[in-house]
């Protein structure tokens, strides 16, 4: 199943991001909340570029 994860499931582990930020700093934030596989292999397919929001990551997420 190469499907990616819905925003606003991406989103629920992403609570609390400080903004910008960069793609690391994401991938981290996600694990450190038991983000499932899933969602860290979206994330960490994203861009490798700084995000101002969470707007941002949901389209970099959509896209990857």
């Amino acid at each position: 199943m190469n499907q990616s994860p819905q925003p606003i499931e991406v989103q629920k582990y992403l609570s609390g991001m400080d903004y910008p930020t960069t793609k690391d700093q994401i991938v981290e934030h996600a694990r450190e909340h038991d983000a499932p596989q899933e969602v860290v292999e979206a994330l960490e397919n994203m861009p490798e570029q700084e995000y101002d929001g969470p707007n941002r990551v949901s389209q970099a997420v959509s896209r990857s």
